[in-house]
């Protein structure tokens, strides 16, 4: 039987949108201001996420605190960065979109400039934390609005804001290491950074948020989406922890690890690491145009599949350093598309709202905190192998994930005319 009720709800969502702001020709030029500030905004985070390693020594200096304190900062931030996605993601729900991360952006770049000016760790601790707090809300928004901005179009520029996210981390480094060089401390650093990351917040709130999508109808609303959000969310666990635990102990396992030839030194495994954030940042770019021509399920899939091809010859030639290097710059082009494609995925499954994109990333963050820790565990405790097998059965796990959301998503019908 048709039900009246839902045919026009069909109707109406297809003509809202063959007619929607995307498609009008006379606001392009203003969808381009606001993607072009969701890119901005990106590069900024980017740039606040990466600061914080070059100048863990110098905040330690400045508060009188051994590294193995000031290691804390990191478990304060990522706590920060945890509550910011349990409840920054809802304020986009109440309010203005570009007026939230414009906020929020003013924010960090007032923790910035306070951060190298404070004399007191437990106060240092508590910037970190409103700065982590921060990161999220702003990561939430702007992977939110971007898909309420292009909706089923938004993968390739999904994949594109992430790009700049990655291109902001690897200028951050640099950045930081060339004003403290000509200034003589961190102070002027993170100064620089807080005035590279407040001009982008006049640049949004120069024009409207977008709409959030109509709400589903009940079917949308039922049993099926609880389920979808836990595995989304489960997905980006397992993904954020493997990425996380390979470039944060790559250089650990090519400095241990036995191999054939001439062992890795710190420099070379430095490179090793900066080859696989290359590789990561290189990937999400050419990744653009894929991602507007393949659907984000076959995007994933082959992502993962490539991930695990990496992975696995590195476990049938654990004594092979050339195999390492490829397998490091493998992992990050396969690596590249899967954390954007993934919001896309999401989108043609349910509507995205700021709180389901804040519950997306308490799995991120409990991802990057958990398993990263247990590899350290289990490499001092069973040699750098575990890296390895750690991994591949994480992303093994990752498959299986998201051949459930398949399944799952392929007998609840989330939003009317949508495709699993």
């Amino acid at each position: 039987m048709v039900h009246l009720p839902g045919l026009m709800t069909d109707t109406l969502e297809h003509t809202r949108r063959e007619h929607s702001p995307i498609h009008a020709k006379g606001s392009r030029k203003e969808n381009l201001f606001k993607t072009s500030g969701y890119y901005a905004a990106y590069i900024a985070l980017g740039l606040v996420a990466a600061s914080l390693g070059p100048t863990l020594p110098g905040l330690a200096a400045n508060t009188s605190s051994s590294l193995g304190q000031a290691g804390l900062l990191f478990t304060t931030r990522s706590l920060g960065f945890t509550l910011g996605s349990l409840y920054g993601g809802r304020a986009y729900d109440r309010l203005p979109g570009h007026r939230v991360m414009a906020g929020v952006l003013l924010l960090m770049a007032a923790m910035l400039a306070l951060a190298p000016v404070t004399g007191l760790f437990w106060l240092l601790a508590l910037i970190m934390l409103v700065l982590g707090v921060g990161e999220a809300t702003l990561d939430v928004g702007g992977n939110t609005l971007l898909v309420w901005l292009f909706r089923r179009e938004v993968g390739p520029f999904m994949n594109a804001m992430h790009f700049f996210f990655g291109a902001g981390a690897f200028l951050s480094p640099i950045i930081v290491t060339h004003v403290a060089r000509l200034s003589g401390d961190i102070t002027w650093a993170y100064w620089t950074l807080a005035a590279l990351v407040a001009p982008v917040a006049l640049w949004l709130v120069r024009v409207p948020s977008p709409a959030a999508p109509a709400a589903a109808g009940r079917d949308g609303d039922g049993r099926g989406r609880p389920l979808l959000v836990f595995l989304i969310a489960a997905f980006f666990f397992l993904y954020v922890a493997a990425e996380v635990a390979f470039g944060g102990w790559i250089f650990t396992y090519a400095t241990v690890q036995q191999f054939g030839g001439p062992a890795f030194t710190q420099a070379t495994a430095a490179y090793l690491t900066s080859a696989f954030w290359g590789a990561l940042t290189l990937g999400r770019l050419l990744s653009i145009p894929l991602a507007a021509r393949l659907r984000p399920s076959a995007l994933l899939l082959g992502g993962l599949a490539g991930c695990l091809a990496s992975l696995g010859l590195v476990l049938l030639w654990p004594a092979s350093a050339p195999v390492l290097w490829g397998a490091a710059i493998g992992l990050g082009l396969f690596m590249a598309a899967i954390f954007p494609t993934t919001f896309a995925f999401a989108e043609r499954r349910m509507p995205i709202s700021g709180r389901i994109t804040g519950l997306f990333f308490v799995g991120v963050g409990t991802g990057a905190m958990i398993v990263p820790g247990l590899v350290g565990w289990l490499i001092e405790f069973q040699g750098p192998q575990a890296l390895i097998t750690t991994l591949f059965a994480d992303l093994l796990l990752g498959v299986g994930i998201l051949v459930w959301l398949l399944v799952a998503s392929s007998s609840v019908k989330i939003r009317a005319g949508k495709l699993p």
